[in-house]
């Protein structure tokens, strides 16, 4: 006999009432409703209404799921591993192994009040006076999140530093070679040019492995704070300036705001107040001590790996297993990433952060 719920389903969860069932061994408050949380574009979430307070539901995308990726288990088991930390998470609530529920593996998490603010229209509220310690707190809980220590949290084997970079090269190329949809001009000598630039291995530490501005949670009242990090599916053991290359290439600066427009209304790091990208790079800098001179590989790394991210979830917007609204941009800014990272790698590392 079928599970019933009384509650509607929606994309991911096509049986609510499986999913009923399964939550009344977790909480004894009945499900009353399910929505899309809306602005991801990898991992799916969903805002989960129950009787007494609101949960969140993180689960796989919809179609074919490239290897090693889209691990539910890792990220409960990091967000498991920071509760009570320094670094604010969503507290975990329960995971499922069992992908008879919904059609996949998911886990819950607290439901966190906050802002996302992914586009300046998002942002047209945060003033000057607020946006300059706004952009401090991103850089400050990357750095934080760079310096946990990793064995007393108990992630010690979550991922191995030694080697990362190159594996990352290799893993990244795997999966384009999985998920591409056309041959992009540049791709192959881009890869190329990676390989022969890889810098020496350095030092481990955790990376969240997408930290920007809208993958954290935050309120601006009575002064900026970050309420939880969130979509922390790349997290692993690895290196550092990996992790902040990546943040800096999202960190448009005023002039750029088109030259990738992954969201509609440009990027928020040009708002009136928010440090500059070569700014928030010293800044980085200042916290942590570390040696930025060959940052522009990293960025032109982080460079790569959107590509290759934005083509795998181009291919399944192909195939008509996105969910939400916007993602035939992701496509179109593929090429875009390719041509910035040769740019990139061509910029005299004397000249500062590109």
């Amino acid at each position: 006999m079928p599970y019933r719920s009384g509650v509607e389903s929606v994309p991911g969860i096509p049986e609510p009432g499986r999913l009923a069932a399964w939550l009344a061994a977790v909480t004894p408050a009945r499900l009353t409703g399910i929505g899309l949380i809306s602005g991801g574009r990898s991992n799916l979430t969903y805002r989960l209404e129950l009787e007494d307070r609101v949960i969140v539901l993180r689960r796989p995308p919809l179609g074919h799921v490239l290897p090693t990726a889209h691990d539910m288990s890792r990220e409960y088991r990091v967000l498991s591993a920071l509760a009570g930390t320094d670094i604010p998470v969503p507290a975990p609530v329960a995971f499922c192994a069992d992908a008879e529920v919904i059609g996949a593996p998911f886990y819950l998490m607290s439901h966190v009040t906050g802002e996302v603010l992914r586009t300046r229209e998002q942002a047209a509220h945060v003033t000057p006076e607020q946006a300059g310690p706004l952009s401090d707190l991103v850089v400050r809980m990357l750095a934080a999140i760079h310096a946990v220590d990793v064995g007393a949290v108990g992630l010690a084997g979550f991922g191995r530093p030694d080697g990362y970079l190159a594996r990352q090269l290799a893993r990244w190329q795997r999966q384009w070679e999985l998920s591409k949809t056309r041959e992009v001009p540049g791709y192959d000598d881009l890869v190329r040019r990676l390989s022969e630039r890889l810098p020496a291995p350095g030092e481990g530490t955790l990376v969240h492995g997408d930290l920007r501005l809208d993958n954290m949670l935050v309120t601006l009242d009575p002064r900026p704070a970050v309420a939880a990090v969130v979509d922390w599916e790349m997290s692993t053991l690895g290196d550092p300036l990996a992790d902040l290359g990546l943040t800096l290439m999202y960190w448009t600066d005023p002039g750029e705001e088109d030259w990738l427009r992954i969201t509609e209304g440009g990027s928020v790091t040009t708002i009136p107040g928010f440090m500059s990208r070569a700014r928030a790079a010293a800044r980085y800098a200042e916290l942590t001590g570390r040696d930025l001179s060959n940052i522009g590989y990293y960025v032109a790394f982080g460079c790569f790996k959107l590509a290759v991210v934005l083509e795998g979830i181009h291919a399944r917007y192909l195939q008509r297993k996105t969910v939400g609204e916007g993602f035939e941009r992701e496509g179109p800014a593929v090429p875009k990433l390719i041509e910035r990272a040769h740019r990139v790698l061509d910029a005299d590392p004397s000249a500062g952060v590109p």
